[in-house]
């Protein structure tokens, strides 16, 4: 078949009839993509000769993302938004020391009211829209951005629901703006890396991943009014699942070219850990009656899913936020012929690698990488990394941004289109649905309906 719909997907699946019934109808129902609407997996926009940016959301991320833009040749910041005038007014600062007074000169500034960004909007028509805020803001704002002639950047998750994904899938195409996750570790060395190994074919067919995002971090639940913990940790006790899956998990997609050409997102199963740590952590640290000693939590302190593709291979994720354990997203990679694996960064392959090992029984690890680096560090880290210090996160922060920019300029493909982010995003939800009916297989909606068999591989880029 040329084209897979989404009914004749999900019976290529391994789902059950039980597990099928239990499936909403905006999952199974096949969905045509109305007339006035396109196809948006190779989309490329028409060149901006200057990118005119507004930022949503500057608490944070959305502060370095606007420092590092303003840096940028042929882009201006022409809006900040955010609830709060202390940070609007920062972050304006920042911008202008970024890339000198005359660069940036009519930033406006909205604050102080939860719709600003729609005044913002209508009134500064920007051509791109970062948007980095509570997750639940995600989706009105990109859509918001795309429906007011922007295109538009979010901040990862893409979207909460599954509905909601759709409905960014569905306004991408029908305003043909993009609409992109900001996945900033798909643009980290060792996943660039990583990345031109499994093209190169190193490690032969790739047949499992394992990705995670293990990162305790129970200490914002001290951003009590502002920051990430004031709305987080509400996450944290309602939602049972994984909640964060898109920092492992869209590296490892990208190198088995999942909803790329021959292969997709099939079924998940999920199960979580009983909730344990967030409660123990409320009530040794904050009084009987504080408000963190007042939730339910709800959500395990581990998360494992597996996800089963189309074509049969497996990709397991982990999520944990709670427990006292190193920093790790796995980044494993296993193919027939070698394994990939990070933290620590390792690599072995069937026949050993040049000199250093004789056999897969050994890893290539340590001091002995420098010379997996020099043969196949990616050509787009080994241009950008030095433009890219001091942006963030081991300058992958700056990488992504650069090329967003480049991309737009040169009237480019984005790195990660829109259905790439809610096909990431859309574990949360399954997550959950998996966890609350005892480990039911879920099937993930086909975004693309049907056009993932003509999309182009995420190239090598130079």
């Amino acid at each position: 078949m040329k084209y897979l719909n989404r009914r004749s997907f999900i019976k290529k699946t391994s789902l059950s009839a039980a597990a099928i019934s239990m499936v909403p109808n905006h999952l199974m129902a096949d969905s045509e993509r109305p007339l006035q609407s396109k196809y948006m997996g190779g989309f490329a926009a028409p060149k901006l000769e200057k990118v005119r940016a507004a930022f949503i959301g500057v608490g944070a991320r959305g502060g370095t993302h606007a420092k590092f833009f303003a840096a940028l040749e042929g882009t201006e910041v022409v809006a900040i938004c955010d609830l709060y005038e202390d940070l609007v007014r920062e972050k304006t600062q920042w911008v202008k020391e970024a890339a000198g007074e005359h660069r940036h000169k009519n930033i406006a500034q909205y604050w102080g009211d939860e719709h600003k960004w729609k005044t913002m909007l209508e009134e500064v028509r920007p051509d791109v829209v970062f948007i980095s805020t509570n997750w639940i803001n995600h989706a009105p704002m990109a859509i918001g951005a795309m429906e007011n002639g922007a295109h538009a950047f979010v901040e990862v998750p893409i979207a909460v629901t599954i509905q909601e994904m759709w409905d960014i899938v569905d306004a991408s195409e029908r305003t043909q703006k993009h609409c992109m996750m900001l996945e900033n570790v798909n643009y980290g060395r060792d996943e660039l890396m990583f990345l031109n190994m499994c093209r190169q074919g190193v490690i032969g067919e790739i047949i499992h991943a394992e990705a995670a995002y293990i990162h305790e971090l129970r200490w914002q639940m001290e951003e009590q009014q502002r920051g990430t913990g004031s709305w987080r940790t509400y996450h944290y006790a309602k939602r049972n699942g994984n909640v964060y899956p898109t920092h492992g998990l869209g590296p490892v997609a990208q190198y088995m070219d999942l909803a790329r050409g021959e292969d997709t997102f099939g079924s998940l199963v999920s199960f979580s850990t009983p909730a344990r740590g967030r409660a123990a952590y409320a009530e040794k640290n904050y009084p009987s009656d504080h408000k963190w000693n007042q939730l339910d939590y709800k959500g395990g302190d581990m998360n494992t899913s597996i996800i089963k593709t189309y074509m049969g291979k497996t990709i397991m994720v982990q999520w944990d936020e709670t427990s006292p354990r190193p920093y790790s997203r796995l980044n494993l990679v296993q193919g027939t012929q070698g394994v990939l694996a990070g933290f620590p960064t390792r690599v072995a392959l069937e026949g050993g690698f040049e000199g250093i090992t004789q056999d897969h029984h050994s890893w290539v690890q340590g001091e002995q990488l420098q010379k997996v680096y020099e043969k196949y560090d990616h050509p787009l880290y080994k241009r950008l990394n030095k433009a890219s210090e001091g942006s963030g996160h081991g300058g992958m922060d700056g990488i992504m941004v650069y090329r967003i920019v480049e991309c737009l300029k040169q009237g480019l493909p984005l790195d990660q289109n829109v259905y790439e982010g809610c096909l990431w995003s859309a574990v949360s939800p399954l997550s959950e649905r998996s966890v609350a009916s005892g480990g039911t297989p879920q099937p993930f909606p086909d975004f693309t309906r049907g056009n993932w068999k003509e999309t182009t591989p995420l190239e090598i880029i130079n």
